[in-house]
Formats: structure tokens, sequence, C-alpha cells
């Protein structure tokens, strides 16, 4: 399979067509009239209906939901099927796994934390959690931005196996970590970086500890509460609020293709559990970029970015951030569901992708990102976002 380390690893940064559909079919967007595919030159809402069909040939993706907006588009559409047995189309009120993208809620509620003056980014990770390996040494800095040089509980081959064999099991935040500290260390703290998500389950428990909250809890009156995220929640078990999409995945212990829709997200938590809508992420892409919820410094110290090894040069990661090619966001992959949400601050332009499926096609390692650069190399030829390594010197 490819590994569940990438279910949620190629949620974020990854440095590298299916029979029976028939061609994408495009839909207007549901809800209000004024919520359409539209944009300024009729010429550029044509180039992206081609090009977002092409690329859900090119990926083998199921379904599409596209939302961009800016000063001169406001294009909202659905692409292809929501349930490939009945062909029920995709509606773009629907309900998406966002995987990843968690982070980016867990980040800021650790950001917000340093605001009230609870917690210290370069306060070491043993002041809030006991038992970590070496973490007098971690700072919740290096945490949120990856380069804690821990274990990545979701590379554990026996986790694999275990998640594959009952991916209905709930998961509780310690029996990840006690996944992840049963491995050495990576690399020193600081020295190095990679994409990890027992970084961010710690990042969680110190929001519990600290806030005396459930992280759930936490997020719900913190951030979506303030920004009135109606549709966005954190759930605590496999509960998946309707309308949505059967999410399809390869994730399965011989490779064949199966639902997801209802697998438990707890094995993901404050790195991968939450749930969102193409709406409901339009507002969150511009605060996540903007720093709507934290104080200017502290929003400055979210935007510094370090580069991955073997990464686009252009590219780098901050805290539950990346900025590829001035693109800022993340994305997000678990079984069956994959999402990219991301805000070009100079064009305030707002960009967002959900799929129903988090399966790789060949050379498209990585649907969503497919996506982001076929999109961009239209609306922003300036920033076409682009997550992929450079080619070598002569190839």
């Amino acid at each position: 399979m490819r590994a569940l380390a990438a279910a949620l690893t190629a949620g974020a940064l990854v440095l590298s067509p299916l029979s029976g559909l028939g061609p994408a079919r495009a839909q207007e967007s549901t809800g209000s009239p004024e919520s359409a595919a539209w944009c300024r030159s009729s010429a550029t809402t044509a180039r992206l209906d081609q090009a977002i069909a092409d690329t859900l040939s090119q990926t083998g993706a199921p379904g599409a939901l596209v939302g961009l907006w800016g000063p001169h588009c406001r294009y909202e559409k659905a692409f292809g099927v929501a349930d490939k047995t009945t062909g029920v189309p995709m509606r773009t009120d629907f309900y998406s796994r966002i995987g990843s993208e968690t982070k980016t809620f867990t980040a800021t509620g650790i950001l917000q934390l340093v605001d009230d003056g609870k917690v210290g980014l370069d306060d070491p990770i043993a002041k809030y959690v006991p038992g970590v390996p070496g973490g007098d040494q971690i700072t919740l800095r290096e945490l949120a931005r990856m380069q804690s040089g821990l274990f990545n509980y979701s590379a554990d081959e026996d986790f694999v196996r275990a998640l594959q064999s009952d991916p209905h099991r709930p998961w509780t935040p310690q029996q990840l970590l006690d996944v992840a500290f049963a491995h050495p260390p990576v690399f020193p703290p600081g020295q190095g970086w990679q994409y990890n998500n027992t970084n961010y389950v710690l990042l969680g428990l110190v929001i519990e500890k600290v806030s005396g909250l459930p992280l759930d809890e936490f997020i719900q009156r913190r951030i979506i509460e303030p920004l009135g995220l109606e549709h966005t929640s954190f759930p605590t078990d496999n509960a998946f609020p309707e309308p949505h999409a059967q999410g399809y995945t390869r994730q399965t212990p011989d490779g064949s293709e199966t639902t997801a829709t209802d697998w438990d997200p707890s094995w993901g938590w404050a790195a991968g559990a939450m749930i969102s809508t193409l709406e409901d992420l339009r507002t969150w892409a511009r605060a996540v970029a903007t720093g709507t919820l934290l104080e200017p410094a502290t929003q400055g110290q979210r935007l510094q970015t370090v580069t991955p090894p073997g990464s686009n040069p252009d590219t780098g990661y901050g805290l539950g951030i990346f900025d590829a090619e001035g693109w800022i966001g993340h994305n997000g992959s678990l079984p069956g569901y994959e999402s990219l949400t991301l805000y070009l601050p100079p064009q305030k332009m707002t960009l967002v992708v959900l799929l129903n499926t988090d399966e790789p096609a060949p050379g498209v390692p990585e649907p969503s990102s497919a996506f982001g650069t076929a999109i961009t190399r239209i609306i922003s030829p300036g920033h076409v976002f682009d997550l992929s390594a450079p080619a070598p010197a002569g190839g």
C-alpha cells in the first residue's frame, strides 16, 4: 500500500483514470444565486473549467469541489461523482474530511495561548507533557515547524497493519504517542526537518493541559465560533454530517479499493481529524494567512518558514502552514479524502480544492497538489503553486 505514513504525511508537503466514470461532469454551485462559476474574463472561466476537468481525468479522482475567490473571480463548481456506484454528482455544499489541514487549527490554538501569555514557543514540551524522549530539549516551536526529530507514529509498520485491519478502531492520543516513543529519535531537535504527526498530537495535549478544555471544545470556542465556521467540526468519533461524498481509498491490506467514508479519524486527532466545507475553508484560508485570530507579532512568528530538504526552494514550512510560491496554507490527506486550502495575500485570492479520494495516479503522487498547480497556472502565473522537488541538474 501507499504507506499510512503518507495518508497524513502526504497531507502536507510531498516532494515528489479509473474505469466507469465517463467524462467529468460539472455542476454550478448550490446555494445563493450569486454563487456561481464566474470570472471577469469568460476566457478565464473556460480555461479553469477545462484545466479542472483535465486534472480530474489525469488524477483519476471520482469528484472534485473547487472554490476560487478574488477580485476577478468567484468560481465555485463541483465536478464528477460523489458515489461511483450510483453516479450521484458532487455538490459544492458537501462536507468533507480535511485531514492534515487540522494542523492549521491546532497551531492556531497554540499561538492563541502564546497571545494569552500562557505558553511560550520556546518552552520545552517537557514542561507540559511528561515522558517525551528528549522532551527537555524539544520546543513547541520545533514541534509546530516539524523540527522535533521525534519518530512519526504513522510510519510504524505495526501501526499501519493495525489501522488497516480495523479502520473503525478509536485511538487515544497516548496510544499514538506510545507508538512513536517506541522508536529512537530521527535527528537531534532543530537539526533536521521531517513532516510528523507525532508533533501535533503533542501540541494538542499542550492545548488541553493549558486551557483545561478538550481539544475539540477549545477549537470550537476559540476558533470555529469566532469565525462563524458553522459547518466545521472536530469529531470525537466517526460521525460525518450529511451531505457528503463517498471517499475512495486503496489503503487496505491487499491494495483493493474501498470506501473510507465512515472510518474513525481519531488516529489523526490534532494532526488530521477535522471536517469542513468549501465555504468555511474560504473563510479559514484568509484567517490563517493574515492572522485574523492572532496578534501581528505572533502571526509573524507563524510565517517564519524553513525549507524542507529536497523541496522546491520557493517552498517553506512555518508553524502549521506552508508558503509555496507565495500561496500560504496547507493541504490534507487521509484515507478517502484530500483537501487544499490556500491564500495569496498580494492578490487577495483564495483557492480551496476538496476531493473524494486519496489514491495516487501514475506520475501524480498527490492529487490535490495537481489541482493546485493546474489552477494557479491560470489565475496566478507569477505564483504557480508547486510542492514538487526541483529536477536534478541536467535531468
